[in-house]
């Protein structure tokens, strides 16, 4: 996902410059290390379920004060450093876009998002 390519798309929506106030965006990058154990990451496998996300996305873009909420999820093998998963969401107030940003990314994680660590052997 071009970040500045989307967000440009999104401010060229009908009614962008009347609803929205506050643009937030999730750029989750593979770690170098793991998350509980501290050991060093070599790849990470992902799988997104696409749909899932949609839904995600597709609830939350509903909330109060959401004008739009995107994300793309890369499925495949990654490198530390490597890109993963963006989110955007666009809406009125910061409570109501720091929120649903939030909503969105614990539960794509949560719900729609299935990963294997790969660490190096001591």
């Amino acid at each position: 996902m071009d970040i500045s390519k989307a967000i440009a798309e999104l401010k060229g929506m009908p009614g962008f410059t009347e609803k929205v106030g506050m643009v937030l965006v999730h750029n989750g990058v593979v770690r170098a290390t793991s998350r509980n154990e501290g050991k060093a990451v070599e790849r990470l496998e992902v799988h997104p379920d696409r749909d899932k996300i949609e839904a995600i996305c597709r609830e939350i873009e509903s909330r109060q004060g959401i004008f739009a909420v995107r994300s793309v999820a890369k499925d495949g093998v990654f490198q530390p450093g490597e890109d993963l998963l963006f989110i955007i969401v666009a809406g009125d107030i910061r409570e109501n876009v720091l929120s649903a940003l939030t909503d969105a990314l614990n539960r794509i994680k949560a719900e729609a998002v299935s990963k294997c660590e790969h660490c190096e052997v001591a």
